[in-house]
């Protein structure tokens, strides 16, 4: 087990260490959280480029000690105009790969613009530059990247653009190879110099929305040229007495909610961490949020999500009075994505910053725009065909999304800033990071470091397994195995349950925190 970073001014945390590296390198040259974090996400955009990018979306849970208020920056991106469930006849689903999965504008590079706009204190080009120079002078290949690269060669191979990139001449680059993305770089080159509108206005458009036309895809100039992020008021619900935040809808963060909102019906104190009945009980609360997010979780501009009712303490008994502890219930769950790279960043003055960033699927669309080395999201891919489904693809519309970064405050400050990679398991390893921090008092490196589990599908396996890691002892998982969960073993430190990162402010004011063993990242903090 890893020890925590512990630092009495700033700490960042991502899940590679040339982000984390970036964003330390902002607060040192006198930077705020703001300015670190959006250097943190456009490092990340080039450093783990299977898990996100520039042609993906992010939402950013934001504190400002000046005004005291939390505030959240939506940058998904709207489907198509000419995204018709015609355009997809004859087909079951719209396909999860390839240029027609590309269905929404990227939403990266106007995250990125609002927030150090609103906030940030070096130049837009300063925070980009230490991603501009990964991107054009390369970076050692992580394991975690070249596992990927190797197991989807194929799929990246059968795009032209994406392959010139990413398999060159059918070939990955092996892990600690240099890995370098020239057209990437000028991209970004080009936002740097020429802010937002280079990218949804100007060359990169053109590119972009130019190859997607080849490749039969269906976003144009003007759905980029129209599009527009949005600063929200966040989701707020209670957990043991504190505060905890999570962006709105079309992000699913309101089920990570209501689970803790249910959870806090019951004494954790008199559950030993690592028993039946902590699992247990993590596991049937996780259910009951997902069954509402399934029914209501879309773009609430197109229909309403019942945030009043779904939130309130009233509707939190019910849920728990319906909770077995001698019996799981058998809920279905829906197939969502797991390539997500999550970071977050205090600085001295209190500034917060918890973030979230996606292509979707590992490589999103396996489809890249063109020269501009952006490969592009397949979010739009989990927009239903079916006219009846609250999450219907319809033009301009945001989708379901998985993605919710988190924050919790403790006496009207931020005390937890925390989340993960891997799409249905985000609520579910929120759950069990806030539940070890709070009520079982571990600082965030042990909660992360702690076996874990994740309920329901991965986006390529069709069942309602738990999968537990094989740390947890076995005799929990025959009780779990009994209970009616049905239970796979998976490797002791398996990527299938996320990568978690976490920051723990004490009363002292001290930052501590954690990264997960398993991905790249690092805490740096002093």
């Amino acid at each position: 087990m890893g020890k925590p970073v512990v630092g009495t001014d700033v700490m960042v945390v991502s899940p590679h260490y040339l982000a984390s590296a970036a964003g330390a390198r902002m607060l040192e040259r006198g930077g705020n959280a703001f300015d670190a974090a959006v250097a943190v996400s456009a490092c990340l955009a080039v450093v783990y480029p299977h898990m996100t990018g520039l042609g993906g979306d992010s939402f950013w849970l934001t504190y400002h000690h000046s005004d005291g208020q939390v505030r959240g920056y939506n940058a998904s991106g709207r489907s198509a105009g000419r995204a018709e469930r015609a355009a997809f006849a004859g087909e079951a689903a719209i396909p999860v790969r390839g240029a027609r999965s590309a269905v929404t504008v990227p939403g990266m590079a106007d995250g990125w613009h609002a927030v150090h706009r609103e906030y940030g204190r070096l130049s837009f080009a300063e925070v980009l530059e230490p991603a501009i120079g990964y991107a054009a002078g390369g970076f050692p290949m992580s394991p975690d990247q070249y596992e990927h690269t190797a197991a989807h060669r194929l799929m990246l191979a059968a795009d032209p653009a994406a392959a010139s990139v990413y398999v060159p001449g059918g070939r990955v680059t092996r892990t600690g190879e240099r890995f370098v993305q020239q057209q990437l770089a000028r991209t970004l080159r080009g936002l740097a110099q020429g802010g937002k509108d280079y990218f949804y206005k100007g060359e990169a458009a053109l590119e972009i929305t130019r190859y997607l036309k080849e490749c039969g895809g269906l976003l144009d100039r003007e759905d980029f040229a129209d599009h527009h992020g949005d600063w929200v008021e966040p989701v707020q619900g209670s957990y043991r007495g504190r505060d905890v935040y999570q962006m709105p809808p079309n992000s699913q963060g309101f089920a990570g909610l209501m689970a803790l909102q249910v959870l806090d019906r019951f004494d954790l104190s008199a559950v030993p961490h690592g028993s039946y009945e902590y699992y247990h009980l993590l596991v049937e609360a996780l259910k009951l949020s997902f069954k509402d997010r399934n029914a209501y979780l879309t773009d609430p501009v197109f229909h309403p999500v019942p945030l009043e009712r779904l939130l309130s303490r009233a509707y939190a008994a019910e849920l728990a009075a319906q909770i077995r502890m001698d019996r799981a219930f058998d809920f279905a769950s829906p197939s969502v994505g797991n390539d997500t790279a999550y970071a977050a960043v205090i600085d001295k003055e209190g500034n917060a910053v918890s973030f979230i960033q996606s292509l979707y699927f590992e490589f999103g669309s396996g489809t890249a725009g063109g020269e501009t080395g952006v490969l592009l999201q397949n979010r739009g891919s989990f927009f239903s065909l079916d006219p009846g489904h609250v999450n219907r693809l319809m033009p301009r519309k945001r989708t379901f999304h998985t993605l919710m970064p988190g924050m919790a405050f403790t006496d009207g400050r931020p005390s937890h800033l925390f989340g993960t990679q891997g799409g249905e398991g985000q609520p579910q390893t929120q759950a069990a990071l806030l539940t070890r921090m709070i009520d079982y008092g571990m600082d965030p490196q042990r909660a992360i470091d702690e076996p874990r589990f994740v309920w329901g599908r991965t986006w390529g396996a069709p069942t309602m397994e738990l999968k537990l890691e094989s740390r947890i002892d076995g005799g929990v998982m025959e009780k779990l195995a009994a209970a009616g969960h049905l239970v796979r073993r998976v490797a002791p430190f398996d990527g299938i349950v996320g990568h978690a990162h976490a920051i723990y402010i004490d009363e002292q004011g001290f930052r501590s925190g954690g990264t997960d063993p398993r991905c790249d990242g690092a805490a740096i903090g002093w």
